[in-house]
């Protein structure tokens, strides 16, 4: 019998949309010989499955099952989980299929809540010897002097949610009385605000993953040139971005660049894909010097997304990566 795969997506952060076509573009790439696949669309108004007739079933959230167009209970034995934000980045839902014994496509539980906050990641990762920007953390309620902002990050320096996505509430902040209306815009987002140095140089992404099957597969790198300020949401969902794969580095900065993403992977325990984004600066010798942004363990999985085109650049076809990545926790 075919197993039941669950795609998970939805959710009620600002990314609720991307996620949802995230979730369109595995769907495309699923293997219908060995699965049968639905998608699950997760909000706060409820918990729905989406059925090959266009009809929606009540999922109960118990036992997560639901029943088909023709009244059978359908309860599916994985869960590929691509929800951009809570609950699917941060842990939660983990921690829900884990009580259920359903496995999943993401890292577990700390992994999760880990990487979803920023600055908690970056001081975790920096006992490493990861590099990343100067940065404060600011937290609702919390008195604000700009001005001691201004002296430690510099400017222009961005200003963004600390826990969630890097497509919302995100600004470009280059004089000290915008610092106040900036962290609001990102409250609006997160109960915390990260606000980082500004860092000139290349901005690439690397994605990643690991099975029993094949070990850790370091994809090739993508270079991102913004046609915006910054990578913001026009950018990464409206074409207005230059996505070059793979990048244009040296060899040697290449080669570093895949080594630390690999590194990163197995310091985190992490699971599934994850994809690392970087910029690529330049210290006084000018040799490379490789900053981590931020980490994403859902990431983007539309057609033109990062993953596909390092996918497609290594090589390899999703449909095969992602029955390996499910393979590895349904034969575990």
């Amino acid at each position: 019998m075919k197993k039941v795969i669950a795609i998970v997506a939805g959710g009620d952060s600002s990314e609720h949309d991307v996620s949802m076509r995230s979730a369109a573009g595995i769907n495309s790439w699923m293997d219908r010989e060995l699965y049968d696949v639905y998608v699950v669309e997760i909000t706060c108004d409820g918990w729905v499955a989406h059925l090959p007739s266009g009809k929606k079933s009540t999922v109960y959230r118990h036992n997560f099952s639901f029943k088909d167009d023709w009244g059978k209970d359908i309860k599916p034995d994985y869960a590929y989980i691509t929800i951009h934000g809570t609950p699917g980045e941060d842990g939660i839902l983990q921690g829900y299929f884990d009580l259920l014994q359903i496995p999943y496509s993401t890292s577990n539980v700390l992994i999760e809540a880990l990487t979803f906050n920023k600055f908690v990641l970056n001081q975790y990762l920096k006992g490493f010897g990861v590099k990343v920007a100067e940065e404060i953390l600011v937290r609702q309620g919390q008195e604000v002097d700009v001005q001691q902002i201004a002296d430690k990050v510099g400017l222009p320096c961005f200003i963004k949610p600390n826990a969630g996505g890097s497509s919302f509430g995100v600004t470009h902040c280059k004089a000290v009385e915008d610092i106040l209306p900036a962290i609001e815009k990102a409250m609006n987002e997160s109960t915390e605000v990260l606000i980082e140095s500004e860092l000139k140089g290349t901005e690439i992404s690397n994605g990643a993953y690991k099975t029993k099957a094949s070990g850790l597969r370091v994809l090739p790198i993508t270079e991102v040139v913004p046609k915006t300020d910054f990578f913001d949401y026009d950018a990464k969902y409206n074409g207005m971005v230059e996505e070059i794969t793979p990048a244009r580095l040296s060899e040697e900065t290449t080669k570093r660049v895949q080594a630390l993403t690999g590194a990163i992977y197995d310091i985190l325990g992490a699971s599934g894909i994850i994809r690392v984004d970087y910029i690529v600066t330049k210290n006084d010798a000018g040799e490379d010097v490789i900053n981590m942004l931020e980490i994403n363990t859902t990431p983007g999985m539309t057609a033109t997304s990062f993953i596909p085109q390092q996918v497609k650049a290594a090589g390899l076809e999703m449909k095969d990566v992602l029955n390996e990545i499910i393979a590895d926790k349904l034969c575990s």
